[in-house]
């Protein structure tokens, strides 16, 4: 198999205090590790923590300085480690991943995980005192001590890190943000990566409504539920085995509680999952392991509550007799409330055995520091034996215009999911509309749980633009870029957008764009990880995405997800009745928590916990696919794919979509031009091949064929 973070003007000494009080040095971090701060800290003397200004941060939005005594509350400072501890802990995390070391699944604790990879103790209390001096608040540290949690004033955040936070006004919506990268001593520039955020920029969710139309001609829609996933992809005889996650608990960390409980146990009771009489749903407001609080209950925040209302209902119906948890922390003045839970729950007792997070942000936007948040946090969990599993986006090969109807920043990807220790999650549709052939896969009436699909069906990847190659040919165009092609056409107008499952290559996980959110300037992808080898992964030395995909459309060819949220004032619907009067939608956001329950399907068949996936889904799809893919397991075979399949290899579409500009923008003519890897030819951004691709990674999954398969 391959190798494979009132007032605070208090005198200092009580600050000073408070910091040691809160911070475990001396019974956490072994005095082996080397100091990194090793002179005197002259705040005179500074460098620039480049990489870490959001693109909105300009004139046109500035509305001036926000008032000095602004309170920014749980501010994260993440460390460095020395070099040479870095590289060992990547090569402990391979042996733990390696079946052929005697170090295999031997998980760290997170004390040992601390002691022997946190950051020198010298360095902890230089860095700490430091902030003290300064008048900042010590809350706590976190992540291995790599994550020092502090709170202060903006004129604190001014006079320490030589940055100012202002109003920006961004569409109508008010924002803060830093204006300038952040600076500190020289002296501790070996010690400190940077903030990790100085604004209230949110992440965004991966989910997308239904389509309230699809493909002229189509004419059918046909919702997912729970049977339909489990007849799909091949979840049945695994139920009918005794394998549905029982004694297994899955994650899904967020920043919002679900609006109510009640649209748990409705979806479970409507569509035959409540027979699993083990499944449970909760949600918690994980606490620090030590320290001040930084979690607090969010509450129902619109657009989030549905969020984490899908991720908790389709993670259960991947496994449900499972124990479903919502972690959730409430975002604080600059920090993502999600990172703070998933942050607190592997610092904790029992790290989780699986997690998924269904929110990203492009590289470029996200910076370098919250960019090696992501990157250590994951790396954490995975040391400990967590399996990490992100949604890959919405919006293509564009990240960093998720959301838009046009992308103009050219090609990127999410910086929550292009770490390499976590699972990338894309999203395929379904390919029988497309070939005119639903009636082969679906049954004209549906179940007493409502499901109606027949067998496996042809999967295409999810992309909802006028520039995807199947879209514009069915309405009758040869091209969607171009004076006369569909994106530019009168009937073309509704497909215009980014909506798709995302992929591309890690390009800005570090550096500094020098146009903000373009991959420009000094930056750099992530390296790629040495498990990430199969036919059709290109030799491009970075991180790619996805790593493997699932159903993810919104309905454009007639298929989406059938949710309950209850939460009508925020797009919710009564949960009664019919579930096509139900709420339906589309995203990542159902593919990750679906994937990570099948890991929990995993967990329960081998008896124990895996780390990092990856490891074994390359492994098994390079000897699947071989040198040139594997025809039997195409999914354009549909139902006639073979039975013995342990992955669905995708080969048919893409997940290009239209742009204008300069960036990664095919545009000979017209106003709309399409994604292209080169801005004078198309070479579209990106297709399906055999084996490996942009477009949904490895491809789909027949889930008995993969728990079985699985190593123990």
């Amino acid at each position: 198999m391959p190798q494979h973070i009132k007032s605070f003007l208090l005198a200092s000494i009580a600050v000073i205090g408070i910091a040691l009080s809160t911070v475990p040095v001396a019974r956490s971090i072994t005095p082996e590790v080397p100091a990194l701060v090793t002179q005197p800290i002259d705040d005179a003397i500074t460098v620039e923590l480049a990489g870490n200004v959001r693109p909105e941060a300009i004139a046109a939005n500035d509305r001036g300085a926000v008032d000095d005594a602004r309170v920014l509350d749980h501010i994260q400072l993440l460390l460095n480690r020395p070099a040479e501890t870095e590289a060992a802990l990547v090569r402990v995390i391979d042996e733990l991943h390696d079946p052929k070391s005697p170090q295999f699944h031997a998980w760290l604790t997170v004390d040992q995980f601390t002691a022997r990879y946190g950051p020198a103790a010298s360095d902890l209390q230089a860095i700490t005192a430091w902030l003290s001096g300064h008048g900042f608040i010590i809350n706590g540290v976190h992540g291995g001590n790599l994550f020092i949690d502090i709170t202060g004033t903006a004129a604190q955040v001014r006079d320490t890190f030589h940055t100012e936070i202002h109003v920006l006004d961004v569409g109508g919506v008010s924002h803060i943000a830093n204006m300038t990268d952040p600076r500190i001593p020289a002296a501790l520039a070996d010690a400190v990566i940077g903030i990790v955020s100085l604004h209230d920029f949110r992440p965004h969710t991966n989910f997308k409504p239904k389509y309230t139309f699809n493909i002229p001609g189509n004419g059918v829609f046909e919702a997912v539920v729970p049977g339909d996933l489990a007849t799909i992809y091949n979840l049945n005889p695994l139920f009918a085995a005794g394998i549905s996650g029982q004694g297994q608990t899955v994650v899904v960390i967020e920043d919002a509680d679900v609006y109510s409980a009640n649209d748990i146990t409705s979806f479970r009771k409507k569509f035959g999952l409540s027979s699993y009489t083990s499944g449970s749903f909760s949600q918690e407001h994980p606490a620090p392991r030590s320290g001040k609080s930084n979690c607090s209950d969010p509450g129902i925040v619109p657009g989030a509550e549905s969020e984490a209302t899908l991720d908790a209902e389709w993670a259960g119906a991947a496994a449900p007799s499972a124990a479903i948890v919502a972690a959730s922390c409430a975002d604080t003045a600059v920090t993502f409330g999600g990172l703070i839970a998933l942050q607190n729950l592997i610092d904790g007792s029992k790290p989780p055995a699986i997690v998924s997070i269904s929110y990203g942000e492009c590289e470029a936007e996200n910076g370098e520091t919250a960019n090696a948040a992501y990157v250590k946090t994951y790396q954490q969990a995975v040391a400990l034996g967590t399996s990490v599993f992100v949604s890959s986006g919405d919006e293509g090969a564009v990240s960093c215009d998720a959301d838009q109807y046009n992308a103009v920043h050219g090609i990127g990807v999410s910086g929550f999911a292009s770490t390499p220790y976590n699972v990338a999650v894309g999203g395929t549709d379904f390919g029988d509309s497309y070939a005119n052939d639903n009636s082969k896969y679906w049954s004209t009436k549906n179940s007493s749980t409502y499901e109606s699909a027949r067998s496996y069906i042809p999967e295409i990847p999810w992309d909802d633009s006028c520039a995807n190659s199947l879209v514009f040919k069915n309405l009758g165009f040869t091209s969607g870029y171009g004076s006369n092609g569909a994106c530019n056409s009168q009937s073309g107008e509704d497909y215009l957008g980014t909506t798709s499952g995302s992929g591309g290559p890690s390009q800005c996980s570090g550096g500094k764009p020098s146009i903000p959110g373009v991959v420009s300037g000094t930056c750099k992808g992530t390296p790629k990880p040495s498990w990430q080898v199969v036919d059709g992964n290109p030799a491009d030395g970075v991180r790619d995405i996805p790593d493997v995909s699932l159903f993810a459309a919104n309905g454009i060819w007639g298929h989406f997800y059938v949710y309950c949220d209850s939460d009508v004032p925020d797009g919710g619907s009564a949960c009664t009745g019919s579930p096509s009067t139900w709420s339906g939608a589309g995203g990542t956001s159902f593919s990750s928590p679906i994937l990570a329950g099948v890991q929990a399907l995993v967990n329960q068949k081998t008896g124990s916990i895996q780390g990092n996936p990856n490891t074994v889904y390359y492994a098994l799809a390079a000897s699947e696919y071989g040198a040139s893919g594997d025809k039997p397991c195409n999914s354009s075979n549909g139902n006639a794919v073979a039975k013995t399949c342990i992955f669905y290899d995708v080969t048919e579409g893409d997940i290009d979509v239209n742009c204008t500009g300069t960036h990664d923008c095919y545009l000979p003519s017209g106003t709309f031009g399409v994604i292209s890897t080169k801005d004078s030819i198309y070479n579209k951004g990106y297709g399906t091949t055999g084996g490996w691709d942009f477009a949904t990674g490895i491809g789909t999954v027949n889930i008995t064929n993969l728990v079985n398969a699985w190593p123990r």
